[in-house]
């Protein structure tokens, strides 16, 4: 085809057009690439409004629960980048450890660490979700009870439907075994706890006074002033870390670990239910995991202090540390075996719990102790002599 002037000019006037249509191409899709850059560039800030909420332990100042509850706290305020804030106090600050349930129920406090243990006077199921029997599963196989085995959702029946308490609550750390505890002598035989003043908290209170020994309820700041006064000649309060900070080494050197009195318990956070309903979906999202957060964080520093402050007790201040005679422990499952026969046919929701925990625990328990290796062959292997005598 022969080009005429004319074809030449509608020829270059399309490539122009082209060429300006491209450049407007080019040119919107860069300002939208760059929106959509600086969309995704830019932080995850949180739009909620900025809250503060009251929260009491039921710990004193210096003990390591109220390290774990600040483990908590911090956890919580680093995730809602400062729009959410926890004003931690100890106990005392408002209301006595006891009392710390009671407080959030009435929106004195917002929220509150403490244990189930410390409620147990209203519902002996209380002491189910901490102190309860022990089937087979250790803390942390209860603590998967609470999560994926209905423990939660029986709380919350327990709280809200039977008790009429406007509160809920999250778990945190499941605790080791709770020692047997500090006596003034070596116990080698349930014979000799006979009439023993003792102290101990939750369900513990019903096993051990099935064992003939004389129980006596109290915080953990409470302990050392009823030594020294008498109302109780032994105690148990948790680990080697809160009992070395009691001062429990300066008024005995006998300390009887392994037990079946609190083999299972956990840091309960509660907060007032109309408040936590209130806030913001994330506010109460980054609450709820922040306990899962803290059930790490807990748990590695436990271990870390816990076994540190063992051998200072040894080393350090003379302490005499046994394993529990096996016979004091049977005697303790036997003790189990009463009180829950007797709670069972009480409380049909006490029965319940109770039913469930133990399905949960036929099945786990069985998984772990089939699979699980020998930890103790281990130690022995590599530490030789070192482990107290196991009965």
């Amino acid at each position: 085809m022969k080009k005429t002037k004319t074809t030449e000019k509608t020829i270059a006037e399309t490539a122009e057009k082209k060429a300006v249509s491209r450049r407007r191409f080019m040119k919107v899709g860069a300002v939208a690439a760059g929106g959509a850059a600086a969309t995704i560039a830019a932080p995850n800030v949180s739009r909620a409004q900025t809250v503060t909420l009251k929260m009491q332990s039921s710990w004193g100042a210096t003990s390591p629960f109220q390290d774990m509850a600040k483990q908590y706290v911090e956890r919580v305020e680093a995730m809602a980048g400062g729009r959410l804030k926890m004003d931690l106090l100890p106990s005392g600050a408002v209301v006595k450890a006891f009392q710390v349930q009671d407080a959030c129920h009435k929106g004195v406090l917002d929220a509150a660490h403490s244990v189930t243990a410390y409620w147990y006077s209203k519902n002996k199921s209380a002491s189910l979700f901490g102190t309860g029997p022990v089937f087979g599963c250790n803390a942390p196989q209860i603590l998967a009870w609470i999560h994926f085995g209905g423990g939660k959702e029986l709380l919350d029946e327990l709280q809200r439907d039977i008790l009429k308490l406007n509160v809920r609550s999250f778990f945190a750390m499941p605790m080791p075994t709770q020692p047997l505890g500090w006596f003034k002598f070596h116990v080698t035989d349930v014979k000799q706890l006979q009439g023993l003043k003792y102290r101990t908290v939750g369900l513990a209170t019903d096993i051990m006074q099935g064992m003939g020994l004389k129980v006596t309820q109290l915080p953990g700041g409470e302990i050392m002033p009823a030594l020294e006064k008498g109302v109780i000649e032994a105690f148990e309060f948790n680990n080697p870390t809160a009992d070395s900070r009691f001062g429990a080494h300066d008024v005995s050197k006998h300390y009887h670990m392994g037990s079946y009195h609190q083999a299972a318990e956990f840091f309960e956070i509660i907060f007032n239910r109309g408040k936590f309903d209130s806030l913001p979906k994330e506010h109460q999202a980054i609450l709820e995991y922040g306990a899962e957060a803290a059930n790490t964080a807990n748990y590695g520093w436990a271990m870390d202090v816990y076994s540190a402050d063992l051998q200072k007790l040894i080393h350090k201040h003379g302490v005499n540390v046994y394993r529990t005679e096996k016979s004091i422990m049977s005697a303790q499952l036997a003790s189990w075996d009463k009180v829950l026969k007797k709670l069972n046919k009480a409380d049909p929701f006490f029965k319940k719990v109770v039913d469930s925990q133990r399905a949960w625990s036929h099945r786990v328990a069985f998984y772990d102790i089939v699979n699980a290796a020998d930890y103790k062959l281990a130690f022995e292997h590599y530490f030789p002599g070192e482990l107290p005598k196991f009965t």
